[in-house]
């Protein structure tokens, strides 16, 4: 019987041991090092997005159940949430209805108001980039106009009013005018700043160029202050939302600012919380659209 050479197993062929790879991860602690620091830094990226939406909601719901307690607690005062809630269903979940006159849900007296502050702030921002340029550039007008900028500025917006009215007899034109007067301030004031710092090599470029005024104006100008004046924009937006809201408390009519006024007459305060609830998610959001379209304007004129 001739004899047979038994041949052993390949190491590499069982299971017992570690694969090529695994060989290779062992052999390189760097990279398990590297690996753990990625898998962290992954874990802590998820944990910031999902602490971005949990803690707004959580701090949202603890102060709604501290302030149902309290309502509770003292009858009389601000009615509960839940009494909100079951007071002003149809105000709030169904903001789109339209009985004629001034009986509107509040998505109507938000987008009357958004009209006015429309019309109004946008005067103010073309108004204000243009004098906030023309100030920071002439140093005779910053020295002149600008303490009584500084002195203007403070005059809340409801004092506007009288001198509104009986100049222009009318509620509409009144209203816009008090919200011109009030946004433009911050707009002026940060333009001028902005124009100010432009840095110098950009003011000899165009002194090599030999750039017409106007070409000068927005091609160097509005390029270098854009931060600045979208500043002083999402400022100006915010006091004109605050302007048109305390004006048409007095002006009357159709708008959120009157039925916030109609609705503290007729001692409905759960509808009055919906209505401030609707006012400061919509100053929200115009904040941010603003800022929004900031970013973009201040990308683009990065990149050219």
């Amino acid at each position: 019987m001739p004899f047979e050479v038994q041949k052993m197993p390949d190491p590499a062929s069982t299971s017992t041991h570690p694969t090529a790879a695994a060989r290779a991860t062992i052999r390189d602690p760097i990279a398990v090092a590297q690996q753990k620091q990625i898998n962290a830094a992954k874990l802590r990226k998820f944990a910031d997005k999902v602490a971005t939406w949990l803690m707004p909601a959580l701090t949202i719901a603890a102060f709604l159940l501290i302030w149902e307690v309290i309502s509770n607690a003292f009858p009389g005062g601000l009615p509960a949430p839940s009494m909100v809630l079951l007071e002003s269903q149809e105000l709030i979940f169904n903001p789109f209805y339209d009985r004629g006159g001034v009986d509107k849900g509040l998505f109507w007296h938000v987008m009357t108001s958004l009209s006015r502050v429309g019309i109004g702030f946008g005067l103010a921002a073309i108004a204000g980039v243009l004098l906030g340029a023309f100030i920071g550039t002439v140093d005779l007008a910053r020295k002149g106009l600008d303490p009584i900028f500084q002195v203007f500025r403070t005059v809340p917006p409801l004092a506007w009013l009288p001198i509104s009215l009986a100049a222009l007899r009318e509620a509409e034109p009144s209203a816009l005018f008090v919200i011109f007067i009030t946004s433009i301030w911050p707009i002026v004031i940060n333009t001028a700043v902005g124009v100010r710092n432009i840095p110098q090599d950009y003011l000899n470029v165009a002194k090599v160029l030999r750039l017409h005024p106007v070409e000068f104006f927005f091609q160097i100008m509005l390029p270098a202050a854009t931060p600045h004046i979208f500043t002083g924009l999402r400022i100006g937006v915010g006091m004109s939302w605050l302007a048109i809201v305390a004006s048409e408390m007095l002006l009357g009519g159709v708008g959120i600012g009157f039925f916030i006024w109609d609705q503290y007459n007729s001692s409905r305060m759960s509808d009055i919380i919906v209505a401030l609830m609707w006012v400061g998610m919509v100053g929200f959001i115009l904040d941010r659209l603003v800022a929004m379209i900031g970013q973009y304007v201040s990308r683009g004129t990065t990149a050219d």
